[in-house]
């Protein structure tokens, strides 16, 4: 059995789940996506460990913005980020190094 497994990451990003199902979508080009779904299609990722780099949707981080989700790099996790809904997902890619 093995008891590690490479990931290929060069990042990791959490985003909350839960910020993002109360906004109800309001990323993508229509505002329809969730804040992980857009950024994964605007910055052509593939999926899973073969991505560059890792989006995953996490239960709840506790801040709880009003009109924004919490998103936390990994890399750089003494700073959250509070993405507020229709976000330019070039500029929140660029703060998250993720470009």
């Amino acid at each position: 059995m093995k008891s590690r497994v490479r990931s290929n990451w060069s990042s990791a990003v959490l985003v909350c789940a839960k910020c993002s199902k109360k906004l109800d979508g309001g990323f993508g080009p229509k505002g329809r996506q969730s804040l992980g779904k857009a950024l994964r299609k605007h910055l052509h990722l593939k999926k899973g460990r073969k991505a560059m780099a890792g989006i995953v949707d996490v239960k709840c981080l506790g801040v709880c913005p009003r009109g924004a989700v919490t998103v936390v790099n990994g890399a750089a996790s003494r700073e959250w980020l509070l993405v507020p809904a229709g976000a330019d997902l070039d500029a929140v890619a660029a703060e998250l190094e993720l470009d």
